[in-house]
C-alpha cells in the first residue's frame, strides 16, 4: 500500500510543473496601469482600431502593486466617441517568469480604459470640430488606467518548455535534450 501511494507521489512530481500560481486571477474593478505598444491615430477616415496592442506599467517600485506579471499582452479596440477615445479590452496573454518553469495564462479581459484622474476614455484628442473631436493620438509615453468589468479567471495552460527544460536539467546528463558530451580532442588545441 505505501509502495503504491510512494509510485502515486513520485508520478505527480514527474508531470509538467506549473508556477506557484495556478491562474491568473483578477477581481471586478481591479485598475491595471496599461500604455499602448505603438503610436494609434484615430480621425474621421479611421475612427475604429481593432487589435490594439497594450502592455502592463509599473508606476511603484513594488512590482505586487501591478495585478499581472510583467510579460503580458493585451489586445484591445479603439474607437474615437464625441471628445475622447473610448478603449475596451477584449484579450490578454502572460507569462509569468518568476521561477524555473513559468506559467502561461490566456484568455478573454473585459476591461474599460479611463484616464488616471478617473475619467471614462482617453483624452488624446488633438482635433476638434463642433465639439466633437476629429483626431485623437495614443502615444506609448501615454499611461492609462484599465478598469476591469467583471471577476476574471485564467487558468494557467500547460507549459511544454517546462516539461523539456526539466528534462534538459536532469543530473548525470541522462536528460533526452541534455546528453554529456563526447570526449572529444579540443579543436583550438591542434590549431598551434
Amino acid at each position: 500500500m505505501l509502495k503504491k501511494l510512494l509510485c502515486l507521489c513520485l508520478a505527480g512530481l514527474a508531470s509538467p510543473v506549473f508556477a506557484a500560481q495556478t491562474a491568473l486571477d483578477l477581481p471586478a474593478d481591479t485598475r491595471i496601469d496599461v500604455q499602448v505598444i505603438d503610436r494609434i491615430t484615430l480621425d474621421d477616415s479611421q475612427e475604429e482600431m481593432t487589435d490594439v496592442l497594450l502592455r502592463p506599467v509599473t508606476r511603484s517600485k513594488e512590482a505586487s502593486a501591478q495585478p499581472l506579471p510583467p510579460y503580458c499582452l493585451i489586445t484591445a479596440s479603439a474607437r474615437l466617441n464625441d471628445r475622447r477615445v473610448r478603449l475596451t479590452t477584449e484579450s490578454v496573454t502572460c507569462i509569468d517568469a518568476e521561477d524555473d518553469s513559468p506559467a502561461i495564462y490566456s484568455g478573454e479581459l473585459s476591461a474599460a480604459a479611463f484616464e488616471n484622474d478617473g475619467n471614462f476614455g482617453l483624452d488624446t484628442c488633438t482635433n476638434e470640430q463642433d465639439g466633437r473631436c476629429t483626431k485623437a493620438v495614443i502615444e506609448p509615453e501615454h499611461h492609462f488606467q484599465l478598469n476591469v468589468g467583471k471577476a476574471t479567471h485564467i487558468p494557467a495552460q500547460e507549459n511544454p518548455s517546462a516539461e523539456l527544460n526539466r528534462q534538459r536539467r536532469q543530473a548525470d546528463g541522462e536528460g533526452v535534450a541534455n546528453p554529456i558530451p563526447a570526449d572529444r580532442p579540443d579543436p583550438d588545441s591542434n590549431a598551434q
